[in-house]
């Protein structure tokens, strides 16, 4: 049974610790928080090791995550390295999405093997997060001599891991930030819109929920290309030209840049002519 230590002993940090402690081959050793109020709550939650409040309390462990804030995650690497209590050999890994594991780096200089791992998963409520976290997809990078150790906690915790591609992290995160917060976003145009043309507030929802929810169940089951639907795709410029007299300013560029990727994906479904006539319309 391997020891895991966890720095920074938050939502994130009392789930994948309890999750580990459930699964029987990991030792939660020691949990390190701001306060040691703090620290003893996230180990009654996990229901195994030491509160510690400074980091000269925390013994050496296998496997370590720091489960900080993104912007504190290279303070408390190099606090870490300096302590030493990393011993070389040792795994230690972030669960940011957007940091890469380059930013250990004074870590892999004690002798630590070091990488990231992300969990796609919301942890607003880690009581909640441990009965839903099964096959939650993690994604993994880092050293080569970590990557390994990292892809058996996953599958120890009942997570899915896969590894991303050699620089690849900011890549991965702007995808899910396309698909989470710019899906937000474009609720938000589409029912500025609706209520501009004149749809009571009560009925956005139920105007654009389904269609929304429909549209992309397809494009994930169909795949974007064929799932695209609407004027581009079927070569009607006269409709794009009227939502463009229609639109705010500041709606406009969204609204363009959208509508040249849509070109774009279109493909072959749309005919030259209505390709360049479409792009003229939407680059004046």
């Amino acid at each position: 049974m391997q020891l895991l230590n966890i720095i920074g002993a938050g939502k994130l940090g009392r789930t994948l610790g309890r999750l580990a402690a459930q699964s029987g081959q990991y030792r939660v050793q020691d949990c390190l928080a701001r306060s040691a109020a703090s620290a003893q709550a996230a180990v009654d939650f996990i229901g195994a090791g030491r509160a510690c409040s400074q980091l000269v309390q925390v013994q050496p462990a296998a496997l370590t995550l720091l489960s900080v804030p993104d912007d504190a995650i290279a303070a408390t690497a190099q606090a870490l390295a300096d302590s030493g209590r990393v011993q070389p050999g040792a795994v230690v890994f972030h669960a940011s999405g957007a940091a890469e594991a380059e930013i250990l780096a004074p870590l892999r200089a004690v002798g630590a093997h070091v990488a990231s791992l992300h969990p796609a998963f919301s942890f607003a409520d880690p009581a909640r997060a441990v009965t839903q976290f099964a096959a939650t997809l993690c994604a993994l990078e880092g050293d080569a001599a970590a990557l390994p150790q990292l892809q058996d906690f996953a599958a120890a915790i009942g997570a899915r891991p896969f590894a991303l591609a050699p620089g690849g992290k900011a890549a991965y995160h702007a995808a899910l930030s396309v698909a989470s917060n710019y899906l937000v976003t474009l609720t938000d145009i589409a029912r500025q819109l609706a209520r501009q043309g004149g749809v009571d507030e009560v009925l956005l929802s139920a105007l654009l929920g389904p269609l929304m929810q429909g549209s992309l169940a397809n494009a994930l089951s169909m795949g974007p290309q064929q799932a695209l639907t609407g004027p581009i795709v079927r070569g009607d410029a006269a409709t794009v030209a009227r939502h463009l007299v229609v639109l705010p300013l500041e709606l406009q560029p969204a609204y363009r840049v959208l509508g040249e990727r849509t070109v774009a994906l279109a493909g072959a479904r749309l005919p030259e002519e209505a390709r360049q006539t479409l792009l003229a319309l939407l680059r004046d």
